[in-house]
């Protein structure tokens, strides 16, 4: 089904932009880990809307409610079903969507797809369904720090059109990501991007960039050969993300130009583990992680809903001009953030497990 995601950790989101509220059911979680709303409740504030003054002021709460799937502060084993109630709807700023197409949103595409659309802020096709994801990703990412307390998932937004972050990832933290609200580790180029997004957005327009993803302390081993690669399912995560446009994953393009004497990962032993001396490869080899930092970047495009008039057709095939009157993000990357870790961490706990359930045998080799 087209609404969830996952094979032994799965997932499946539900809910409309301006509908009753968005959610999420999470089945396959292990029984016996510790969670309360506020565990989840914690990420659900870094991507709601009206934290700053460069994304959208709409002004929603977006507090979570556990319906199942949890008895005395541990979870059964069971479906865990959450909720999110939307507060500050406003469906009649999209009156001029039910007859306009804007450009570069989805409302053409379900027009074409279901012969029916919710126009009220392009309910399913908004990235308020996000949402669900990121609430299933806290408890993924719990699940994670339980069976590896040494990972960490540590995504930032690297680059506003062409203000960039050039990031040492050793010493990135979860501290110096959430120290701005643009989310960019470093204090004078968040400055820049800041005065970008606010810039664009006095001009009724947006603005895209890159958003970085750096896991670190995750095993060897992971991943599904062949078509379950890991490097293609985090690939399949977030290009699943409202408004992304492209993914690479350690050198990525730019890998393209080196020879292969240039570009491989040499093994040494250190600490009695096999390592590499760099990481072109950004921790998966053979679609399988490698145990070094897995590094990835993902392409949003700037957010489709803007203030400027652009020219567009009526569903009926006429000719018109659309300025949307909604609350848009002039910059969807700051919130996108705990967007990509919470799918990050999905796609990991997926892994895990599945590794877990695979490798039961004893082993005759230390590797």
């Amino acid at each position: 089904m087209s609404s969830s995601f996952g094979k032994l950790f799965r997932i499946s989101t539900w809910g409309e932009s301006h509908g009753g509220g968005v959610g999420v059911t999470v089945d396959g979680c292990p029984p016996r880990l510790p969670l309360e709303a506020s565990d989840i409740q914690v990420e659900l504030d870094r991507r709601r809307p009206g934290q700053s003054d460069i994304v959208t002021p709409r002004k929603e709460e977006d507090r979570c409610e556990i319906l199942s799937g949890v008895f005395q502060g541990k979870t059964l084993g069971t479906p865990i079903a959450i909720l999110v109630r939307n507060t500050d709807a406003r469906p009649e700023a999209y009156r001029e969507m039910e007859t306009a197409f804007r450009p570069s949103h989805a409302d053409f595409t379900y027009q074409c797809k279901y012969g029916i659309r919710n126009w009220e802020g392009g309910g399913r096709s908004s990235a308020r369904e996000t949402i669900g994801r990121v609430a299933a990703g806290a408890i993924a990412a719990k699940v994670l720090r339980t069976i590896c307390p040494a990972l960490e998932i540590i995504a930032f937004v690297k680059s506003v059109q062409e203000i960039t972050f050039h990031a040492d990832l050793d010493l990135l933290s979860r501290e110096t990501v959430e120290a701005n609200p643009v989310r960019c580790p470093d204090p004078s180029v968040a400055a820049r991007m800041i005065e970008r997004i606010k810039s664009v957005r006095e001009q009724g327009d947006s603005v895209g960039g890159i958003i970085e993803c750096v896991v670190r302390g995750l095993p060897p081993g992971l991943g599904e050969p062949i078509f379950d690669r890991l490097e293609a399912d985090l690939a399949k995560a977030m290009l699943s993300i409202p408004a992304t446009k492209g993914f690479e994953i350690g050198s990525g393009f730019i890998g393209s130009l080196l020879l292969g004497s240039e570009h491989n990962d040499r093994f040494v032993i250190r600490d009695g583990e096999v390592r590499t001396t760099t990481n072109f490869s950004g921790g998966v080899q053979g679609g399988i992680s490698n145990g070094e930092a897995i590094v990835f970047r993902t392409a949003f495009k700037p957010t489709a809903t803007i203030a400027k008039k652009q020219a567009t057709v009526t569903v009926t095939g006429e000719e018109t001009e659309l300025a949307a009157r909604g609350r848009h993000d002039p910059c969807v990357l700051p919130r996108a953030v705990p967007v990509v870790e919470a799918m990050t961490a999905l796609v990991l706990c997926d892994h895990l497990l599945r590794q877990r359930a695979t490798d039961a045998l004893p082993r005759t080799s230390d590797f």
